[in-house]
């Protein structure tokens, strides 16, 4: 396979949708030199966590650390608090505990989510889950920045790194200014995926061949699969009407 034709797909929050994901795989149709990473959030919200887990887990695709499985494993491997224990389940940490019948997550599944990254450098491209802070350098950031930042990363005003684009999840799409539901985000140095596949006014779960700046779809709940150019599916944001919500 030629460079022209190698992909590295980047794919956003799975939040549980087994089936809308294997719907979009079966779409992209990674080969075997195609690069996969899955930029968190594999789990809660929807109803099969514990199938996308298993699958990603013994796939070779890459996949980072998201909040939500940062919170499960506050629960499971910290002596959590009943205020974090009721904030996870309440976040859709009930939807993952269904998924696994017996409410129980097995040991091998947490002890692969343990090791999971929470960002990755791809040399051009820059990987976390959530961003980071443009105001820290890169070395005193912490899961609480890659895992969780949302408006101080989408309001930068010039790019953080000078030859890397940031891809990232966790903030649903719509919910910057100016961006419909199915529309990607674009900012400063940054490009954010998370289309809300779990969302009632949005389901879609998005992919992105980063090499050949094309995007794949899929809708969770009516099973329709779209392919449409980054530059068309991508909004523009003006960060100061992000900042403007601070």
């Amino acid at each position: 396979m030629s460079a022209a034709h190698q992909r590295r797909i980047i794919i956003g929050d799975v939040h549980g949708h087994y089936d809308g994901l294997m719907i979009l795989l079966e779409a992209i149709a990674p080969g075997a030199a195609d690069e996969v990473y899955f930029l968190g959030d594999l789990i809660d919200r929807g109803p099969q966590s514990a199938q996308v887990v298993d699958f990603v887990k013994q796939s070779p695709y890459y996949c980072l650390l998201g909040n939500h499985e940062q919170m499960l494993l506050d629960v499971l491997t910290k002596r959590a608090s009943n205020q974090i224990r009721q904030a996870w389940l309440y976040s859709g940490g009930y939807e993952t505990l269904s998924s696994y019948k017996t409410a129980t997550i097995p040991r091998d599944h947490i002890e692969w989510l343990q090791t999971l990254p929470t960002h990755l450098d791809l040399g051009d491209i820059w990987l976390a889950h959530a961003g980071l802070d443009p105001r820290l350098p890169l070395e005193e950031q912490s899961v609480e920045q890659f895992c969780w930042v949302r408006q101080e990363f989408h309001s930068m005003k010039q790019p953080f790194f000078e030859n890397k684009l940031i891809i990232v999840g966790h903030t649903i799409t719509f919910t910057l200014p100016g961006v419909r539901p199915g529309e990607l985000a674009q900012g400063q140095g940054w490009l954010d995926i998370d289309t809300g596949a779990y969302h009632p006014r949005s389901g879609w779960l998005t992919a992105v061949d980063i090499n050949n700046q094309i995007v794949y779809q899929v809708d969770v709940y009516d099973k329709l699969v779209r392919t449409l150019p980054l530059s068309e599916a991508a909004i523009r944001i003006n960060p100061a009407q992000v900042l403007a919500r601070l």
